[in-house]
């Protein structure tokens, strides 16, 4: 796990606070040359990770991405699976059945398809597991994907149904083909934490909003610093800057306090945001 992590939030026009930035983000992101430009600006501050979703034009970065290897040699993906929006905008568009074909992954299509099909019927919920993990990885292939995250709209589900074992079945798909550790993004730290050590996951990497304001911490301030204080598990914070209601030194100063936090990630929309953020980050975990 790198230190620093970059994210994907402001080049598709997501901002939890302000719906003005958020347009004025997808607006300016509109061409994937503008998203390469501050990927490349990211890469050249020493930021080798992007921890992105499976949106659709993550696929046409991947695909820049693979065109030049020897510029992206470093460069690792954390996908964070699934885009649920994607989804749902392709059955609408083009119907069940062809949006199916649409994400199903290149090889032994149709087979896939027909494994789905037979897992509905048998409620076999493991193969309907690695169906979907292999629909969204279609788009990395080739690329160096060394963590792959569950979306919280999906951890987050099984959590409340109570299907703590689909969580099992992800971690261990995902390390069995992928060669890849899994991960999970949640807006209840300390709920899943109690579930994934009851599924004997050691040391798990989970990602969950962590700023000085509780902004969108499921259970509150208190219980995610006893869990970050006393569990064992790699924390990767997101939300540091509760969408800009922090600023920079205050929200980074706390977060970096937390010395058992592994991984921080962040978006930002320029160069210049980006080494300030990366040097706030170096300089206050030097110190803590």
């Amino acid at each position: 796990m790198d230190r620093i992590l970059f994210g994907d939030n402001q080049f598709f026009g997501v901002n939890h606070m302000s719906e003005e930035k958020a347009r004025a983000q997808a607006i300016k992101f509109q061409s994937n040359e503008a998203i390469m430009q501050v990927l490349d600006d990211a890469l050249d501050e020493g930021i080798r990770v992007f921890m992105c979703t499976t949106h659709e034009r993550i696929g046409q970065i991947c695909d820049l991405v693979r065109a030049n290897p020897v510029r992206y040699q470093d460069f690792r993906f954390y996908p964070c699976m699934p885009y649920a929006h994607k989804y749902a905008n392709a059955v609408t568009e083009y119907g069940l059945v062809d949006a199916l074909k649409q994400f199903l992954p290149d090889e032994g299509a149709l087979n896939a398809m027909l494994k789905g099909g037979m897992a509905v019927a048998r409620k076999d919920v493991r193969s309907l597991v690695e169906l979907l993990v292999d629909a969204e990885m279609k788009m990395f292939r080739g690329l160096r994907t060394p963590v792959i995250f569950l979306q919280n709209v999906v951890t987050d589900l099984l959590l409340g149904l109570g299907f703590h074992e689909a969580l099992r079945m992800f971690a261990d798909y995902v390390a069995q083909r992928y060669d890849a550790e899994p991960g999970f993004i949640t807006m209840n730290l300390p709920r899943l934490l109690d579930v994934l050590e009851q599924l004997e996951l050691d040391n798990p990497i989970v990602c969950a909003n962590i700023n000085k304001i509780g902004f969108r911490m499921c259970g509150g301030i208190e219980a995610y610093e006893k869990s970050i204080a006393t569990r064992k598990f790699r924390a990767v914070a997101m939300s540091v800057f509760a969408s800009g209601a922090i600023p920079p030194e205050e929200a980074l100063a706390y977060v970096c306090s937390k010395k058992e936090i592994a991984s921080i990630v962040f978006g930002a929309s320029s160069r210049r945001n980006i080494r300030h953020t990366r040097q706030l980050i170096e300089q206050m975990s030097r110190t803590a």
